[in-house]
């Protein structure tokens, strides 16, 4: 960013050598307050406050490029894109509820480990089958 030249568009090109002399570029420039102006000589209270707002709206402006996304990849064809199946399963045990009031948590625990074991020994073999069982009574 040219400091100077946005300092002439200001109309405020008289602290041009002041902003060069302290190695104001367009960074530093965004992070600038009205402390860092009075050092630099901008004794001013109104030209102080017309730089803060142009400082203000650089960093809103940049704040805003930098939000926008950046290019991607064209987004695939549907027919091109990925798509997996998921079957998702939900047991509940009738009255758990009352039982997990009635019984210890480790009682409880014991006991619906009973129920498992009496289900995957009654339970055709198959894995995936057994897996989704023992996923959703854990």
């Amino acid at each position: 960013m040219n400091v100077a030249k946005w300092l002439r568009d200001l109309g405020l090109e008289q602290y041009a050598p002041a902003f060069r002399d302290n190695d104001i570029d367009g960074k530093v420039l965004r992070r600038l307050t009205g402390d860092d102006l009075r050092d630099l000589g901008v004794t001013s209270i109104g030209h102080r406050r017309r730089l803060l707002d142009a400082i203000a709206t650089l960093g809103d402006r940049h704040r805003a490029i930098e939000a926008s996304p950046a290019p991607s990849q064209a987004p695939l064809a549907a027919s091109e894109a990925e798509r997996r199946q998921l079957t998702v399963m939900f047991c509940d045990l009738v009255g758990s509820t009352a039982l997990s009031r009635r019984f210890d948590p480790e009682d409880l625990r014991e006991l619906i480990g009973v129920y498992h074991r009496c289900v995957a020994d009654t339970w055709p073999a198959s894995p995936a089958l057994s897996r989704s069982i023992w996923v959703t009574g854990c």
